[in-house]
């Protein structure tokens, strides 16, 4: 792709109509026939073979050792390189297509090969720790002062490596036992179809379709969905089931022998977050869930309940103003609002939708839910969604975007750093929601502060109260799990107990949804459980950093970037401290959760 300056992109592009929804992947690749695939696939096996020799030589002794670190820095960002544009072009083609057969092919493939690096990986982890005096010798390079943070995880983390020999065995094990049920559940996930009745004519639609029908203006359309999705989730729950238990039995293990004192402390670990942080954050989550009953009670009443709120309308759309948005209004709006932060974040969107970042098509066979991939290897990101015209679509195009731009910051920064933790990917992307839903705020009449209040609270919903029983239940599967193989019905029992303890009284308790978990792919990933809570504590970590740009202005755009680059060079704790936030202090927690109060209090007052 030709560059451009930002300036000029905005000025001359704004307004586009006719927008392709489908995204291009020729940035990556032409095929996977194509000879720049088949080329790189080559150079992969060149690579892995020459980052195995040198270790073999060179990890022998400390000798040497600044000289030493600066190859291996320079090696594995070269592997790294070539392997994370394969695998972004497998992944995000069998994300668009999951019958595509080659990208399924290649995926293996790729994953096969990445497990003769597990020895490296392991050799270059004791070697390191292993250097006397290491601060000394990183402080004898520039190459390796930039790399500090990374050099030093290294060490963190190897107190949890096995032996060489017996990581090689995981690694392969995996790729039939983790990595096969995650696949195995993609695809039936994917490729589900759901028979339901509209308008008198019957019809059988894919999942993804059926999910935009629960943001259906119609009460009735919302509330067949459900029970029509809730019924052909019969067909494929044991074979989920079996996925769960698969996957969380061997993270079990792992984290067992590994030497974690549990899945949880793994998650953390992995997440560069102290426990402190984590309970200080569910005990203000937890004490402010009542709050969200006078939401759900103002929802219900507005809907025509006169009891509780259904779960089949906790994403129902609320108020009489039509704001649906073609894709091109869409991109519009996004770029207007993101411009008033600033320039950089503005002309990020327009190259976004215009250079064909974006998969906004809604399909059969595509991936459930919405991602953005940031693409180190080529300067760009991909985002995945399905777009249906709603405000809640638009918003979630914000999100995804901003996960965009905090790819964009750290496109600057060595690929090394630019590996951030789970709790802070959502930092970028809650805060692009804030600036677009705050900002149309501004302009709004009574009628659209409504509807955009209501798309706020449905999300802060989904990720407080939701999240919240999201890890009650993960937690509890965990638990029984180490008992042995969950039955399908207990599965069901533990996700509505958990439902029941997060929403308490605010939902009806007949219509809560035991097959939540069917859909949500985060429990199906083996290397990132509990991927839940860092949802939360994005939503409020940037709800914070928003705080203080309304305080700040203009000055807090800098520092902003500095806290997105920084990310990948510091646990969470620290990076939150770098703008002057105690993540130990319940006062910054409960200042966020005073800022969704204030949404409910406003919508209240509206509705």
């Amino acid at each position: 792709m030709i560059s451009r300056p930002y300036k000029s992109l905005l000025i001359v592009r704004m307004g586009t109509k006719n927008l392709n929804m489908s995204w291009s992947l020729d940035e990556l690749y032409s095929s996977f026939k194509g000879d720049d695939f088949l080329s790189d696939l080559e150079l992969l096996d060149i690579k892995i073979e020459e980052l195995n020799t040198w270790a073999d030589i060179n990890l022998v002794d400390t000798l040497n050792a600044a000289s030493k670190l600066e190859q291996y820095i320079s090696m594995i960002q070269d592997y790294f390189k070539v392997s994370s544009r394969l695998g972004a072009f497998a992944r995000l083609t069998n994300s668009a297509d999951s019958k595509q057969e080659d990208a399924k092919k290649y995926m293996g493939i790729l994953e096969k090969k990445s497990t003769r690096l597990t020895k490296v990986f392991v050799q270059i982890s004791n070697w390191v720790s292993s250097i006397d005096h290491l601060e000394m010798v990183i402080e004898s390079s520039p190459v390796l002062k930039e790399h500090h943070f990374y050099l030093q995880e290294i060490v963190r983390k190897n107190k949890y490596m096995l032996s060489e020999k017996e990581e090689v065995i995981i690694s392969k094990m995996k790729m039939t036992s983790s990595s096969a049920w995650s696949k195995f559940k993609n695809q039936v996930a994917s490729n589900h179809t759901v028979d339901i009745e509209l308008d008198g004519k019957k019809e059988t639609l894919g999942i993804n379709k059926i999910k935009n029908l629960y943001s259906s203006k119609d009460g009735e359309v919302r509330k067949k969905a459900f029970y029509a999705e809730r019924d052909s989730n019969d067909r494929i729950a044991e074979s989920v089931a079996a996925s769960l238990n698969g996957i969380k039995g061997e993270v079990l293990s792992l984290c067992e022998l590994k030497g974690y004192d549990s899945p949880l402390h793994k998650t953390l670990e992995d997440s560069r977050m102290d426990e402190k942080t984590l309970n200080t954050m569910l005990k203000v989550m937890s004490d402010n869930l009542g709050e969200f009953k006078r939401y759900y009670d103002k929802k219900a009443k507005l809907l025509g309940y006169e009891g509780k709120l259904p779960w089949y309308d906790l994403v129902a759309p609320i108020g009489d103003k039509d704001m649906e948005f073609t894709y091109s209004e869409a991109r519009d709006f996004i770029v207007k609002q993101f411009s008033s932060f600033s320039e950089e974040l503005g002309n990020m969107a327009v190259e976004a939708f215009d250079d064909r970042w974006i998969d906004a098509e809604v399909r059969d066979g595509k991936r459930g839910g919405a991602f953005c991939s940031n693409l180190h290897c080529i300067k760009q990101s991909r985002i995945l969604s399905s777009f249906g015209g709603s405000f809640k679509n638009v918003s979630t195009l914000a999100h995804e975007l901003g996960h965009a731009y905090h790819g964009h910051v750290l496109q600057k920064e060595s690929a090394l750093n630019a590996s951030y933790p789970m709790p802070l990917a959502e930092t970028a992307s809650i805060f692009a929601e804030n600036i677009v839903r705050n900002a149309a705020l501004k302009q709004a009449d009574d009628e659209e502060a409504l509807v955009i209040l209501g798309t706020e609270l449905t999300n802060c919903s989904a990720v407080i109260v939701d999240i919240y029983s999201r890890f009650l239940f993960e937690k509890e599967v965990f638990n029984k799990r180490e008992e042995g193989d969950i039955p399908l019905e207990e599965i069901k029992n533990l996700m509505v107990g958990a439902q029941k303890e997060a929403y308490g009284e605010g939902i009806d308790e007949e219509t809560f949804d035991y097959y939540a978990w069917i859909h949500k792919p985060h429990y199906y990933y083996a290397g990132r459980n509990f991927y839940n809570f860092p949802y939360a504590f994005g939503l409020l970590f940037a709800k914070g950093l928003y705080a203080m740009y309304l305080k700040e202005g203009e000055a807090f755009i800098n520092k902003y970037n500095e806290v997105l680059k920084l990310t990948g060079q510091a646990n969470v704790y620290d990076v939150a401290k770098s703008v002057g936030i105690d993540l130990h202090d319940e006062t910054f927690w409960q200042g966020s959760m005073d800022m969704i109060k204030k949404s409910i209090d406003q919508f209240c007052e509206i509705g």
